[in-house]
């Protein structure tokens, strides 16, 4: 079995990620478990969610206290709370970049990418709001987990309804942070 952890506040999208990775693994014949835990529930409040992929279904429903792969979507929680807890030594860390925040190196093999997930949605949108899709396609090509069509497809269900323009400025962030990894 394979754990994600994401970090990111209430608000930022990160519940929406964790489905994403989930129908995007689900989409390859394998059994996601996707879900978030909050602690205060309000706006910006930090929060996680989680994922668990494996190749028979996932019955293990607590938090992911070890994981293999971890999403920072907010860098500035990095701050003030250890994000690497419990992180696996051969782990793949994928952090958003923050203009004035540095971001701690985890220890031994694992490895690290900052990427500017919100200045590539930015440069899209003019708002960072593909943030997080930015940072799926890093991961994808971090961890080799995925691929890019994988994630595409999952993106195509996930925002159809919302209009093909939606679809495509996330399919485009998805494919930047892929190739600002690669």
């Amino acid at each position: 079995m394979k754990e994600i952890r994401i970090h990111a506040r209430a608000g930022q999208g990160a519940i929406t990620t964790a489905g994403i990775l989930g129908y995007a693994y689900f989409l390859k014949g394998q059994f996601p478990y996707a879900f978030p835990h909050f602690g205060a529930a309000r706006m910006g409040a930090p929060m996680n969610a989680f994922v668990r992929i494996d190749d028979k279904p996932v019955r293990l429903r607590s938090q992911v206290y070890e994981p293999d792969y971890l999403i920072v979507v907010d860098a500035t929680l990095m701050r003030g709370y250890n994000c690497y807890v419990g992180f696996k030594d051969d782990g793949v860390a994928v952090v958003n970049e923050r203009d004035g925040v540095e971001i701690p190196k985890p220890k031994g093999k694992q490895k690290l990418f900052i990427v500017p997930g919100n200045k590539i949605s930015m440069d899209i949108m003019g708002k960072a709001l593909l943030g997080n899709t930015v940072l799926l396609g890093a991961y994808a090509a971090a961890t080799g987990q995925l691929t890019l069509d994988d994630l595409t497809k999952a993106i195509r269900e996930r925002f159809g309804g919302k209009g093909q323009k939606v679809v495509d400025m996330n399919v485009e962030a998805l494919r930047r942070g892929f190739d600002f990894v690669k």
